[in-house]
């Protein structure tokens, strides 16, 4: 097995996810394109996530790709959170993560008092509140829950909504004032593939790594949350179809695409300022090559914070964040930054104000 230095496979990394390596693409949907998916528990930080990996990109353009091209869409994926992921690809993905996540609440239901038969109910309101009135926020629908006899404070709308997602009823739709809406997926999307459970979990593998290659097996199985035993098998088709060759890494054996040739030069550092929750932050099981460790606890604070972060050819080396109502940008360095860094932060510093003010 041939091996990849840490610096040549953390490059790559970078580049793959569109954060490094000079790589920018010209649209919102490009850039998730290559990225696969993007955080999106937080919208805002999720508008900034597909601004780091493009160039010229507009808020407006990212509104414009979820409620008019509808190239993009919010919903529960990887690990049963919240991602925007190409719409294409909504199906599938559902097909095969959705059940997954809807066992694993199962206990939850239970704890919420929601047996088979309020689920059932549950499920008819919403779905028919959406077919007779088009976009309701999630406010609006737990109105709709409340009156049929249940509970609307607390999880329960939440969890209602989220198991209609994952059941492929529903998906996020468009957002009246701030407030994300849901609608009827067959109403939204129009048809899209839809694939078996073991060709969707081996298409999830090379996606994921295509967008974050060199990785791991456990790099895989933890950022999709699929069984290890599934995940396992995606990963093996990926080597024994010849899609993907494997390199050691830090001692451990990480796939690469095939097609992918194991360089990446040094250059003048490329820099981004990601935001906070950022999937090239969250896609390992392991952050060893993207932060070190003595600067972990300036990224992960602690109570499932993730900063934003400042990356110089994929490597953490600051955090960032809005001041003054957000009309400025403070960036606190982990050491020294050299004058080429300290240039590509002011670059960034001004796409990202560039950035927020198309969207005032």
């Amino acid at each position: 097995m041939q091996s990849l230095d840490t610096a040549t496979a953390r490059r790559l990394r970078a580049g793959a996810q569109g954060i490094g390596g000079g790589v920018r693409a010209a649209s919102a949907a490009a850039a998730l394109d290559r990225a696969f998916a993007v955080q999106a528990q937080d919208q805002s930080a999720a508008a900034l996530g597909l601004r780091v990996r493009a160039t010229g990109l507009t808020a407006a353009d990212v509104v414009h790709a979820l409620e008019t091209d509808r190239s993009m869409v919010r919903g529960w994926f990887m690990r049963g959170t919240l991602y925007l992921v190409p719409a294409a690809d909504l199906r599938w993905l559902t097909g095969l993560l959705g059940p997954v996540f809807l066992k694993l609440s199962a206990r939850r239901y239970r704890e919420l008092g929601l047996d088979a038969a309020a689920l059932a109910r549950a499920e008819q309101v919403v779905t028919s509140a959406l077919a007779a009135e088009g976009p309701l926020t999630r406010a609006e629908l737990a109105e709709r829950l409340a009156g049929a006899g249940l509970d609307p404070s607390g999880q329960v709308p939440f969890h209602v909504l989220r198991r209609s997602a994952l059941l492929g009823q529903i998906c996020h739709g468009p957002t009246r004032d701030k407030e994300p809406c849901f609608v009827l997926l067959d109403d939204w999307l129009p048809p899209g593939r839809t694939l078996d459970q073991a060709d969707a979990a081996a298409e999830l593998a090379r996606r994921y790594l295509s967008a974050h290659g060199p990785a791991a097996l456990e790099d895989f199985a933890t950022w999709s949350g699929l069984p290890v035993t599934v995940a396992r098998g995606a990963w093996r088709a990926l080597i024994e179809g010849g899609e993907a060759v494997e390199y050691e890494v830090a001692g451990q054996p990480c796939l690469l695409p095939a097609d992918r040739p194991p360089v990446a030069a040094p250059g003048e550092p490329d820099v981004r300022l990601l935001p906070a929750y950022d999937n090239y932050l969250v896609g390992y099981r392991t952050r060893a090559l993207s932060v070190a460790a003595s600067d972990e606890r300036q990224v992960w604070p602690g109570g499932g914070q993730i900063r934003a972060t400042v990356t110089a050819d994929g490597l953490a080396c600051a955090t960032w964040s809005r001041k003054t109502g957000g009309r400025t940008v403070a960036v606190a360095a982990f050491q020294e930054l050299s004058p080429e860094v300290r240039a590509g932060i002011a670059a960034e510093e001004a796409d990202v104000m560039r950035f927020l003010g198309s969207n005032t």
